[in-house]
């Protein structure tokens, strides 16, 4: 009985597994056959170095996109990652006991909260602070970038401080053994030994960043250009698929597809990125 048992689940399992693969396949597979057409009848050059989006008059230039959202993916990890690295050494080595639990209870929540809570923080928030120390409309790029930092927050700690609690106990106290402050032994040696799950953390946090969509809309200005500061409105990928394809038909609703395909390879080299490191990490080890 208990064979036939294991037997049932390693089949239950199976299947749960060849959905998953089958679902990103699909997923490839639609974007692709969709997209691919619309970048031969645009042009690929045309399309994805083209700087004007109009397509009342058949210009689908996707590049003031593709530049917004490094520009905001980029400032995004600038602002969070340093403050998600500090957060998870001080939850995984310093935090006292009594305010571990609602601390940890809170970055939890953080990372529930919807996303359009989140936009609607920035607006009425972020924006009119922005507005009232640099001047502009305050819908911008900082804005975004700002915003996203703190959406970030959750999706980095939880890696960054799991993987920082995986490493041997016995790593710091051989650097204490040695002569070495606490800080030191923390950040010169915990810190690389977990660096693979520092640097999965940090991938899953470009990840979001790179499609977040409802509170870039609506504190980033929403404007199809050539990012030109970071006071001025851009518009990213995601918020132009998100914009128009409500109302996008025949090309340009296919364009709009392109885009996706556009973002899925990002996320593609983003991905085979952190594998390329963390082949060379273990190899170095």
């Amino acid at each position: 009985m208990n064979h036939l048992g294991e037997k049932v689940m390693k089949i239950v399992f199976l299947i749960a597994a060849c959905a998953s693969v089958l679902a990103v396949f699909l997923i490839c597979v639609f974007l692709f056959a969709n997209g691919l057409p619309a970048m031969g009848k645009i042009g690929p050059l045309k399309f994805l170095f083209g700087t004007e989006w109009r397509p009342t008059n058949d210009k689908f230039g996707i590049l003031p996109m593709i530049v917004a959202s490094i520009y905001v993916t980029a400032g995004a990890i600038i602002i969070g990652v340093p403050i998600a690295l500090f957060t998870s050494v001080f939850m995984a080595r310093y935090c006292p006991k009594k305010i571990y639990k609602p601390l940890k209870s809170g970055i939890e929540l953080m990372a529930g909260v919807p996303s359009i809570v989140y936009g609607y923080f920035g607006l009425v928030l972020l924006v009119p602070l922005i507005r009232q120390i640099f001047g502009g409309t305050g819908s911008s790029m900082l804005a975004a970038c700002i915003l996203l930092g703190i959406m970030i927050l959750p999706t980095i700690i939880g890696v960054t401080e799991s993987a920082i609690r995986s490493v041997p106990e016995s790593y710091y106290e051989g650097s204490l053994a040695l002569g070495a402050t606490k800080e030191r032994s923390i950040f010169f040696v915990m810190l690389p030994a977990a660096k693979s799950g520092i640097l999965a953390g940090v991938v899953l946090g470009i990840g979001r960043a790179i499609g977040e969509t409802m509170a870039v809309i609506m504190v980033a200005g929403n404007q199809p250009r050539m990012p030109k500061g970071l006071l001025q409105g851009v518009r990213t990928m995601t918020a132009n698929i998100v914009t128009e394809m409500g109302y996008a038909s025949g090309l340009h609703r296919e364009a709009l597809i392109a885009t996706g395909v556009v973002l899925f390879v990002f996320i593609l080299i983003i991905n085979l990125s952190l594998s390329l490191l963390n082949r060379r990490a273990e190899h170095a080890n």
